[in-house]
C-alpha cells in the first residue's frame, strides 16, 4: 500500500463503490463533486492504475479498484477503531437498533460484542423483525438505527453490503425440477415475493403457492425440507441447497443491498457509536469473527 495513501481518498473511494455514482458519493463524503472527481484522480496517479469504468447504469470498479476498496474498507474501520478506543471516557445512555431477524445470529452477536466492550454502560434494546416493520418503527421513532434490505436501484441509506437475491433449492430433494414447481413465498407486501411472481409469469413457468411465511427463516425450512424452492439472500442459502441458474430456467433477480439507516434527530455520540460498530460487523470478514 503506497504510504501516500491519504484517509479523505479511500473514504470518498468507497462512497463510489457503494452509490456507484460520483453526485451521491460527493453527498455522503460531503465535497463537491468536481472535488471528488479531482480526488480520484489523484488517487489514480499515486496508484498508478485505473480504477473506475463509466457507463449507462453508472460507475463501476476496475479490478485494480474492486482489490483496492477490500484494502480501503479494512483501513478505514481500523482508523474508525482507533478513534473510537481514543475516547477519553466510555458512552452511557441507550441506543435502539433493529435489525432482520437473519443476521440475529451472525451479524448481531458481532455488533453487539464489539460494543459492549467499549461502552459497558449503554443500555441497548434490538428488534428482530422484517424490513417493512423496521423501516416503519424507525420513522415513528421508535428505534434509532436499522439495518435494512433495499433495492440496489434505490440509495435510501448506508450501503452496507450488496446481498443478491437468487432462486433456492435442496440439493437433496430436487423440488425445482417439479412441474407445478412449488415456490415458497413471502407474505403480501413483500417485494421479493413481487419479483419472485414476476419472474415466474415472465419466463411463463408452471407453477403453485406452496407455502407462505413472514420470516427469512420460515423460507429457509421450507427449501431444505424440500417443500418448495424460494427467493432467499445470497447470503442466506441454508446448508445443503444451492443457487439456481439461468442456464436451469431461473434467471438473475433484481439486486438488493444491505443498508444502514439512522435518525437524524436526536444523533448522539452513542448513537454514532452503534452505527460504527454496525459497519465494522459487515465489513470484517466473517471467518475472522468470533461468533458467540
Amino acid at each position: 500500500m503506497n504510504p501516500n495513501l491519504e484517509s479523505d481518498l479511500l473514504r470518498t473511494l468507497v462512497a463510489i463503490a457503494e452509490t456507484r455514482n460520483f453526485t451521491r458519493a460527493s453527498e455522503i463524503v460531503g465535497r463537491t463533486q468536481s472535488a471528488v472527481s479531482i480526488q480520484m484522480k489523484k488517487l489514480e496517479d499515486i496508484v498508478g492504475d485505473r480504477l473506475f469504468e463509466r457507463g449507462p447504469r453508472g460507475v463501476t470498479l476496475t479490478s485494480p479498484g474492486e482489490r483496492l476498496v477490500k484494502d480501503a474498507r479494512r483501513i478505514l474501520s481500523l482508523l474508525d477503531q482507533a478513534a473510537v478506543s481514543l475516547q477519553s471516557d466510555p458512552l452511557d445512555g441507550f441506543v435502539r437498533i433493529g435489525i432482520p431477524e437473519e443476521y440475529g445470529g451472525t451479524i448481531l452477536p458481532r455488533v453487539l460484542g464489539r460494543f459492549s466492550k467499549l461502552h459497558p454502560q449503554v443500555e441497548v434494546t434490538v428488534r428482530c423483525a422484517p424490513t417493512s416493520e423496521l423501516n416503519a418503527e424507525l420513522d415513528k421513532g421508535e428505534l434509532d438505527l436499522v439495518v435494512v434490505h433495499e433495492e440496489a436501484a434505490r440509495v435510501g441509506g448506508e450501503v452496507l453490503l450488496n446481498d443478491p437475491v437468487v432462486w433456492v433449492t435442496s440439493d437433496k430433494h430436487f423440488q425445482h425440477e417439479c412441474v407445478p414447481l412449488p415456490v415458497a413465498l413471502c407474505n403480501s407486501g413483500c417485494w421479493w415475493r413481487e419479483w419472485a411472481l414476476a419472474s415466474l409469469d415472465q419466463h411463463q413457468k408452471d407453477y403453485r403457492i406452496a407455502y407462505v411465511s413472514g420470516s427469512t427463516f420460515g423460507l429457509q425450512a421450507a427449501v431444505s425440507s424440500g417443500m418448495a424452492v424460494a427467493v432467499l439472500a445470497q447470503s442466506q442459502i441454508p446448508p445443503d441447497c444451492r443457487e439456481l441458474t439461468a442456464e436451469e430456467g431461473f434467471p438473475n433477480l433484481q439486486g438488493t443491498n444491505i443498508v444502514l439507516r439512522q435518525r437524524t434527530q436526536n444523533k448522539c455520540s452513542t448513537k454514532t457509536g452503534m452505527a460504527q460498530a454496525v459497519r465494522d460487523a459487515f465489513q470484517t470478514p466473517a471467518q475472522s469473527q468470533v461468533v458467540c
